[in-house]
């Protein structure tokens, strides 16, 4: 067994301090991830600074009608709330996308947003991993790699990331709030996320020592229809092969606003940037809907064994968009 030490802090100042004061530290709230990788000898912290009863734990109206989601908001209780099924409902069915039922009722927004990679690669310390520890290599690229990335991946890596819930909220045009010892800051999801390249390692841009203090769902997108959908092996908890996350309004025919983002195809959620410019101010409807996937798709770059994403993530993408698109109108 390897010890650790165990902190719980009365603030998110007090946890900040602490997680500097002790290297090798790492926050700690639902743990259905981290306890995962501590039980597999993948991640061994010194010390575990418990933020899961930090007052981050309630969903908030603000003034301009946009919501703020505490980092311990419980899955489960998100995917519930009236609100967020009204009127972000990509986002509920996200999460209700994800896991189980019992995991979702531990596991919190934060942790949600930071959970590492499902890379068997990742997971075995028998196996490289550039991950795990950089310089080993990545045994992935020529060994199993069915679930692996098509888009944005490098030599050093292919992993792809897990989450259901940071698909949606990358198209939601969601904001990451984070406090740290230079203060508090926000970050979009779609810039919290890196690419692999070199560093395969780095997750995400996070500072050293930050903590998720929540999510800020924008009232630009409040209302907005929206949807996702998830390919996956199995009906129920399994991560996705492919998935995607629509929002799209459309006006007199026209798009008038979108965001699309596909998830399990890369290291991050992939903000479809090619296909929504293609989209916005287009005729709405299935012609322009397949050139707008097929000029995203087109920089795919699959690997021997995972070709199939690329057709599997066209066809979903293609379904929530003429879902989602109203109808013409019958002629008189």
């Amino acid at each position: 067994m390897n010890g650790f030490a165990y902190l719980r802090p009365g603030s998110v100042e007090e946890a900040v301090e602490a997680f500097a004061a002790h290297p090798g530290a790492h926050y700690l709230a639902g743990g259905t991830n981290l306890v995962d990788l501590m039980k597999l000898g993948v991640t061994r912290p010194a010390t575990l600074v418990d933020v899961g009863r930090l007052p981050l734990g309630t969903v908030e109206e603000l003034p301009d009608g946009s919501l703020r989601v505490g980092a311990t908001v419980r899955n489960s209780d998100l995917a519930a709330d009236p609100r967020v099924r009204d009127r972000y409902p990509v986002l509920s069915q996200a999460l209700l996308a994800g896991a189980s039922g019992q995991l979702r009722n531990a596991a919190t927004t934060g942790g949600n947003l930071l959970q590492r990679t499902r890379c068997p690669y990742f997971q075995d310390l028998g196996k490289p991993c550039n991950k795990r520890e950089p310089g080993t290599g990545c045994g992935a690229r020529q060994g199993v790699h069915r679930d692996h990335a098509v888009l944005g991946h490098s030599e050093h890596c292919v992993a792809t990331h897990p989450s259901d819930m940071a698909v949606a909220l990358a198209a939601l045009d969601a904001q990451v709030e984070l406090y740290g010892t230079d203060g508090a800051r926000r970050v979009p999801v779609d810039d919290f996320y890196r690419l692999p390249g070199e560093h395969p390692e780095r997750d995400t841009w996070i500072r050293p020592g930050e903590l998720v203090t929540g999510v800020l769902l924008p009232a630009a997108t409040a209302g907005v229809p929206s949807a996702y959908r998830k390919a996956r092996d199995r009906a129920s908890y399994a991560f996705a092969l492919a998935s995607v996350a629509v929002v799209l309004r459309v006006a007199d025919g026209v798009v008038d606003q979108v965001g699309i983002a596909f998830g399990a195809l890369a290291h991050r959620p992939w903000r479809a940037r090619h296909a929504e410019l293609a989209l916005l101010g287009a005729p709405a409807g299935p012609a322009a809907f397949e050139g707008a996937v097929a000029l995203e798709l087109a920089h795919a770059e699959p690997l021997r064994d995972n070709a199939y994403k690329v057709p599997l993530a066209r066809n979903l993408a293609l379904d929530v968009l003429n879902r989602l698109a109203p109808a013409p109108a019958a002629a008189a």
